[in-house]
């Protein structure tokens, strides 16, 4: 007779170990069945704080509720084996105080089931993100272009194209990962800066908008899918399914207007 082994969660100490090993695969998800299916390809999924906008219809990220990202958290870890969970902390639960931040981690860890939360900020959240992890809790860092930021930042715009602005975010590398941070998202900076980053710091870089020399890469699961109508250049569409969704709706709604659905199959008799 034989024993299936068991399938085991990819683990923090395992995604760390990566760094210039395999490139790291990462999508988000946002629910139990396209979770199931990302888990199947992904190191690691994402429950990102960008579903305030691809799933709610928000503007921005800022307005994303911490019992939101919990609700969504647990469906992903519902639907998943095999890729470690990470859950964004949203804008407002973490900046405040490291206790602050302590006590909201824990919660979505605690509801969750979640295997780590990511937050973002460089230098000026290494305190907190020390704090954490000193406590049990392991954090993902976000340097670069930091959504919750973009009303300082003047917007979504990429960094680094002044080079006299590299020093500062390598330094915010540099501080996440001495902070305890066992990996970190490099966010729409030009190439060149998200390479000297890379070489900067002995923890995985995961490129969204970066460079191919990142660690990893991750990608919102719509935006890749063709779901969203506008994407940024750094999206590359591995699929178009906005249009396949919209002819399957419109050929619903003339099959039920020419009374054609339901069919003979689709009856109990």
């Amino acid at each position: 007779m034989s024993i299936t082994a068991p399938v085991r969660r990819m683990t923090v100490p395992q995604i760390r170990a990566r760094k210039g090993g395999d490139p790291i695969v990462s999508l988000t998800s946002y629910h139990a069945h396209t979770a199931a299916i990302v888990d199947k390809y992904a190191d690691f999924i994402l429950v990102g704080d960008s579903l305030g906008m691809v799933m709610h219809g928000m503007d921005s990220t800022i307005g994303v509720p911490l019992d939101l990202m919990i609700m969504h958290g647990r469906a992903v870890v519902r639907g998943t084996k095999r890729a470690l969970i990470v859950v964004d902390m949203p804008f407002g639960t973490y900046e405040e105080s490291p206790n602050m931040a302590f006590r909201n981690a824990a919660k979505i860890m605690k509801e969750t089931g979640c295997g780590a939360v990511k937050l973002e900020g460089g230098a000026r959240m290494a305190e907190t993100i020390h704090f954490l992890t000193e406590r049990g809790i392991p954090v993902m860092a976000h340097i670069g272009l930091t959504p919750q930021s973009s009303h300082v930042m003047g917007g979504f715009k990429t960094q680094g194209r002044d080079e006299d602005t590299w020093a500062a975010h390598i330094n915010d590398a540099v501080a996440v990962a001495d902070a305890g941070a066992f990996a970190m998202v490099v966010e729409g900076v030009v190439e060149p800066l998200a390479d000297k980053i890379t070489a900067a710091v002995d923890i995985p870089t995961i490129g969204i908008g970066a460079s191919a020399q990142c660690d990893g890469q991750i990608l919102v699961l719509e935006d890749m899918l063709g779901l969203n109508p506008w994407v940024p250049k750094f999206v590359k569409k591995y699929g178009d399914l906005g249009p396949a969704i919209e002819q399957a709706v419109s050929d619903y709604a003339e099959e039920v207007k020419s009374r054609n659905f339901p069919g003979e199959d689709n009856i109990y008799r």
